[in-house]
């Protein structure tokens, strides 16, 4: 595995939320920090909502990377906005290692020199309302920060509101 932050027993900042569409309905509920240092806990994170309609996550780790979680009874679809994040953050390597990519092979030190290139599934949200066209416009915005990509993408889908108003209490 990649070394990470929480190697270090340092948390990594950021938020992790569900978002859940029920018939014209969303609803944004934050999820456990946990779920920014281990996919599998953000999996099950998603899967014990339980809800009637679509339900994913996005997860905004350190302002440098997102990554969108969708869970399917085959296996989580997934997208990761910076397939290189992988070198130093375990939750980004897991994604990698689910969709069977290698890890990038760079030193942390060449990383600034590299353009990041995002791995998986663009159009996991299309029958939501996110093209894949636009989802990759979006990941594609390397001047952007993780979290005004997810503000992109909540905006685009129409949960924009209930976002910011998570966001809010979770002193974003």
């Amino acid at each position: 595995m990649a070394a990470s932050a929480t190697d270090n027993d340092v948390e990594p900042e950021g938020f992790a939320v569900a978002v859940v569409r029920e018939e014209t309905v969303w609803k944004v509920t934050a999820l456990d920090r946990s779920a920014l240092t281990n996919l599998d806990d953000a999996e099950r994170q998603l899967r014990e909502m339980r809800a009637a309609g679509a339900v994913f996550g996005l997860l905004d780790v350190d302002d440098e990377f997102f990554i969108v979680v969708r869970p399917a009874p085959g296996g989580a679809q997934l997208l990761v906005s910076d397939a290189t994040a992988a070198i130093d953050y375990d939750v980004a390597a897991d994604v990698l290692e689910a969709l069977d990519v290698d890890i990038p092979d760079y030193d942390s030190d060449e990383l600034d020199d590299v353009e990041p290139w995002e791995e998986g599934d663009p159009g996991l949200l299309a029958d939501l309302g996110l093209p894949d066209a636009v989802m990759s416009v979006i990941v594609g915005d390397t001047d952007l920060y993780a979290d005004e990509q997810i503000g992109m993408i909540a905006a685009r889908m129409g949960f924009a509101d209930e976002l910011s108003k998570v966001l809010d209490s979770l002193g974003h």
